[in-house]
């Protein structure tokens, strides 16, 4: 049976589970572990809260799977930290390398009074200042680290919004948008060369930075073992 109301707990892992799923990750214990830099019995236990409570189902091979009730859930608490990063962006002003942990702690606390207004405040911003869509299916794109030289890109989106990895990224001129041309591909440093110059970028950091390409790479998903690459907690 589901309860009413997801905890703040459950409502965090949830949010993790939701993040795994739009980035073609398993959904299993080891990569949630991964992913909130928890210790494996620490998600074990939540997650038989989890499904207890009838947000998520475990099959055989023990990948977990979101209950209707719980990728509604999953898709709320996403959709409002992602509005809520895109309002202290636009709204207040509030570097964009700086928001996501803000986010983090007002997410759990708003009232639908101040979702809607929020909501109303962006206007019609489709994405959150990191890429990630507020609403609706994000584009697939593939990772920055393999696209060959030569290719035209655009940054889509940066899958780990760890707030140290977002201050590296801004600081060497990184965002959602820039576009340009990958200029060189090393063993160590992709360049990204854009109208304002040259944008390397070390490939682990390249893993992580979603372009659309053209011409395009294989399609492919992130690997479980670049989910954490900063001491920090891995963002979503």
């Amino acid at each position: 049976m589901s309860q009413d109301t997801a905890t703040i707990a459950e409502e965090e892992y949830l949010q993790t589970i939701f993040w795994l799923m739009e980035a073609g990750l398993p959904i299993t214990g080891a990569n949630i572990a991964r992913a909130m830099q928890l210790s494996p019995p620490t998600v074990h236990e939540m997650i038989k809260r989890l499904e207890r409570d009838g947000y998520v189902t475990r099959s055989a091979d023990k990948i977990l799977h979101l209950t209707d009730e719980g990728r509604a859930e999953a898709e709320q608490i996403t959709r409002r930290h992602r509005m809520i990063e895109r309002f202290l962006t636009d709204v207040l002003g509030i570097p964009w390398d700086e928001v996501h942990e803000e986010a983090e702690r007002l997410e759990h606390a708003m009232s639908p009074v101040l979702e809607e207004r929020m909501r109303a405040a962006i206007g019609d911003a489709k994405t959150c200042p990191h890429g990630h869509p507020i609403d609706g299916v994000r584009e697939q794109g593939a990772p920055l680290a393999d696209v060959d030289v030569g290719a035209e890109v655009m940054i889509l989106r940066f899958e780990n919004e760890a707030e140290g990895l977002l201050h590296y990224l801004k600081d060497i001129g990184l965002e959602p948008g820039l576009t340009g041309k990958v200029t060189s591909s090393e063993t160590d440093i992709v360049v990204v060369t854009a109208e304002d110059g040259d944008h390397e970028v070390t490939r682990t950091v390249a893993e992580t930075v979603t372009v659309r390409a053209d011409p395009a790479p294989p399609p492919r998903a992130a690997l479980p073992d670049q989910l954490v690459i900063s001491p920090d907690r891995y963002g979503r």
